[in-house]
């Protein structure tokens, strides 16, 4: 194709589409000044228009969703476009920066949850308004946008390089956006560490994947909400689904009424939403259980599968050792006779299952007769009562797989030794291969995965809910301050690689904050319960610098100047109770070694609780006959009362910010009240230490031979303050 356009005016945004898209274009700058670009295609057709020819290569397109996943999206889009024009007036430039900034806090991109051509719109907007744009990218003036611009020059740096060297260098700006920042070389790397993690399962499966045909599933029980370790599975799926443009279903395994519910439904599919997994359909197994029935009579008359009533124990015992069942034999009239009892969920079916007739023999021992019905009387949450027999795993997911065109099963590596059981199973039923690939399962230091361990500390009030800040599960994580995008270069970072590996928080939380670090704002905040005020120039202190400070000391108050301490009054006991000093404004504040930060003292200062976690068990690996409640940690939560600068009224649930010298924090509950602080909850920076340890050294605490906290030097219960006191800072000009 050939692309027709004025020298003077070149139509930025479709050629940096093209580019991005793979999409080849002569391109031909012959046209007369104020000419409309013209798109030749092979065939001799014409369009005509820069919006028009950016639509077009937008539809043509191999990547995901680049004009929108449907009506509604290409709409959006198309209100972008309309608006991304706004960026090339003189007049409106700093306006639509500021819209947009606003527009980004909240939202990756800016239509759905991957690049389209309106981000490429306005980024094209963006770098061909020269140094103008390149002026306030290096300010703090516009982060959101920034944060969004820099993430697409350093995802596209490879295929944009020439395109801004040829067209962006004519405005003067060729420098500042072919150089590459610290920060473009870190997204750099990590585009590589992402590329390199998923790279060792297509070399084996690339010839497998077949563009446009892939389907794959993401396929959970509802017994509890998603959390780190479901999430590796849904994204791997999504990634492969758009890398070889295919399709991805969600299926709920909703084959166990004991445990699963609606409640689950309803909150996996927020979090699936909140990971951006873009599903085609979603689909239960419970929709197919009159088929799986069938399937099941279907065997038993062809002998391949058989009702044992041999007790549980016995079974295990008899398969741990390669002993065929007294019923193995059983005629089909006779199997068919107690399938009929458990069907109707009599005392007579209740003591029997069904199971198939593999290979008793097999070293495999999946493959020894596993079972693939059980009766079940309690009432299943989407149809009630009205099967009393429900199928295994092992038996539905071979079934529903080949049924719904499933062409990969990507599973944990945990499932390997039953690989050979799902294609002897699909094998008896006499359907297709699906392919399974492995990839490991994510288990991480001081963390329980298990949706039953994780249920017990929910049932026994060991945490507030499923979304307890704590917990490992998406809105747990989420609600502590970890960004998806993080997330998700985490995992694709592993890849699927078979290896398995016991994953350090740190390296999750490191990544979190090259995200949250460029863009967050900062605000200064000062512990309450060990506090300094000033009379006159009135001033907060926080109590822990005020215990450094040494009489005739010049110290420097951040943002302001230097002060010398003249006098230091104490109670009793010993405790500051005032510090008295005065302003030294002409003072180096090089020289100095104590930097203060400080809060004027004035009625709009708004109350704080500052909320710090720590893991929930105190063992970085529990071994498989270990109880994990015998390592639960009694010390994972810890609030302090500070005092924050006024503006931090302003705060929404979910911002996230800086707090100086503190570290980041989000914002759980934002202003409602004086009376009623407001509450941030910690986020881990990837180079802390356990909250528990650095609050015991704080606190004087010690833990005895099975955890627990056994001693408090100041002699006061765990969790009250050792000082309820003001101190103060007397500053006279």
């Amino acid at each position: 194709m050939e692309l027709i356009f004025p020298a003077d005016s070149p139509p930025l945004h479709v050629i940096a589409a093209a580019k991005i898209a793979g999409v080849s274009l002569v391109t031909n700058p012959t046209l007369a000044s104020g000419s409309s670009p013209t798109l030749v295609l092979a065939s001799g057709q014409k369009l005509h228009g820069a919006n028009v020819l950016l639509r077009y290569i937008g539809r043509i397109a191999s990547l995901p969703d680049f004009y929108g996943r449907d009506a509604y999206q290409s709409s959006q889009i198309d209100e972008w476009l309309d608006y991304a024009p706004a960026f090339g007036s003189g007049s409106e430039f700093e306006g639509a920066c500021s819209f947009v900034d606003e527009y980004l806090l909240q939202n990756t991109f800016l239509v759905g949850n991957s690049l389209s051509i309106a981000d490429v719109a306005v980024w094209a907007g963006l770098a061909g308004a020269g140094l103008r744009w390149e002026s306030l990218r290096k300010s703090k003036k516009y982060q959101n946008l920034v944060r969004w611009f820099n993430s697409i020059s350093a995802e596209y740096d490879a295929v944009l390089s020439e395109f801004s060297a040829t067209y962006l260098g004519k405005k003067g700006s060729t420098k500042a956006t072919t150089s590459k920042s610290k920060e473009t070389q870190a997204s750099n790397s990590q585009s590589t560490a992402v590329e390199n993690g998923v790279h060792a399962i297509e070399t084996v499966a690339n010839r497998a994947f077949e563009v446009g045909k892939v389907k794959l599933r993401f396929a959970p029980e509802p017994s509890g909400y998603l959390h780190i370790g479901h999430s590796k599975a849904a994204l791997l799926n999504q990634y492969f689904a758009d890398r070889y443009n295919g399709q991805v279903i969600v299926r709920f395994d909703d084959t166990n009424p004991d445990k699963e519910s609606s409640e689950f439904v309803d909150n996996l599919l927020k979090d699936i939403e909140t990971l951006g997994i873009r599903y085609s359909v979603v689909t239960y197994t419970s929709n197919y259980f009159p088929q799986l029935m069938e399937m099941a009579e279907k065997l038993i008359r062809e002998g391949k599968a058989y009702v044992d009533d041999t007790p549980r124990e016995q079974m295990q015992h008899e398969r741990m050792e390669g002993i065929e069942s007294k019923c193995r034999n059983n005629s089909v009239e006779e199997n068919f006779r107690l399938w009929n009892e458990m069907i109707a969920g009599s005392e007579r079916g209740l003591m029997c299952c069904l199971r198939g007739k593999l290979d008793m023999q097999d070293p495999n021992k999946s493959l020894r007769d596993p079972v693939y019905y059980r009766c079940n009387l309690t009432p299943h949450h989407r149809i009630g009562s009205k099967y009393k027999i429900y199928p295994t795993y092992d038996f539905c997911c071979p079934f529903v797989d080949a049924v719904e065109g499933i062409t990969h099963a990507l599973r944990s590596s945990e499932y390997h030794d039953r690989n050979d059981q799902y294609y002897r199973i699909q094998n008896d039923m006499g359907f297709r291969k699906v392919h399974i690939y492995e990839f490991s399962r994510l288990n991480m230091v001081y963390t329980l995965l298990s949706k039953r361990k994780l249920l017990w500390f929910v049932q026994n009030g060991k945490v507030e809910g499923w979304d307890d800040p704590r917990f490992p599960t998406v809105q747990g994580i989420v609600r502590r301050g970890l960004k998806i995008e993080a997330l998700i270069q985490f995992i694709l970072e592993q890849g699927a690689s078979k290896n398995l590996n016991l994953m350090e928080w740190d390296k999750l939380w490191a990544i979190n904050k090259k995200i949250i670090d460029p863009v967050c704002p900062r605000h200064t905040a000062v512990i309450e319960e060990r506090k300094a005020v000033t009379y006159s120039n009135r001033l907060w202190i926080d109590y822990a610098d005020a215990e450094s400070i040494s009489v005739d000391e010049e110290v420097t108050l951040k943002d302001w100047g230097n002060a010398i301490v003249k006098e230091i009054k104490k109670d009793e006991n010993g405790i500051i109770t005032q510090l008295v000093g005065v302003l030294h404004l002409d003072g180096n504040v090089k020289k100095t070694k104590l930097k203060l930060t400080w809060l004027s003292d004035t009625s709009e200062l708004v109350r704080l609780t500052l909320v710090d976690f720590d893991y929930l068990i105190t063992k970085k690996k529990l071994e498989e006959d270990e109880d994990f409640v015998d390592v639960v940690n009694p010390c994972t939560k810890k609030e302090t009362l500070a005092l924050g600068e006024s503006d931090m009224r302003n705060l929404k649930r979910g911002d996230v910010i800086q707090l100086e010298r503190k570290g980041y924090y989000r914002c759980d509950a934002p202003f409602v009240r004086p009376s009623k602080p407001i509450v941030l909850f910690a986020i881990p920076d990837g180079k802390q230490q356990t909250v528990a340890n650095v609050w015991m050294v704080r606190r004087g605490l010690v833990r005895g031979e099975k955890n627990e906290v056994v001693e408090r030097k100041c002699g006061r219960p765990c969790g009250v303050p050792s000082h309820d006191l003001d101190v103060s800072l007397v500053c006279c000009s």
